[in-house]
C-alpha cells in the first residue's frame, strides 16, 4: 500500500495534488481557498488509498487548518456528512 509518512513541504495546487493522487484520500495543510471556500491549493500532509489511514494520520497530527479530499470516484458505499 502506498502511503507518505512525511509531510511534503511544497504547495501545491489541487490541479497538482489532483494529478499525483489519483484515487487517494489526501490530507491537506494550511489550505487556500477562494472567496467561496472551494480549496485552491496546500500542503500535503499525507495520502493513501484507505481512508482509515489518513483518519489515523489526522488524529497524530491534529493540524489547525486542513482540507480532506478523495481524488477519485466517490465510491457508491461512502456517505459524506457535511
Amino acid at each position: 500500500m502506498k502511503m507518505r509518512e512525511k509531510p511534503m513541504n511544497d504547495v501545491l495546487t489541487l490541479d497538482q495534488i489532483e494529478a499525483r493522487f489519483p484515487s487517494e484520500w489526501v490530507l491537506i495543510g494550511d489550505p487556500q481557498t477562494d472567496e467561496y471556500q472551494r480549496l485552491l491549493s496546500g500542503i500535503v500532509l499525507f495520502h493513501s488509498p484507505d481512508r482509515d489511514d489518513v483518519d489515523r494520520k489526522l488524529l497524530e497530527l491534529r493540524p489547525i487548518r486542513f482540507a480532506f479530499r478523495y481524488l477519485g470516484e466517490m465510491p457508491e458505499d461512502v456517505a459524506l456528512i457535511l
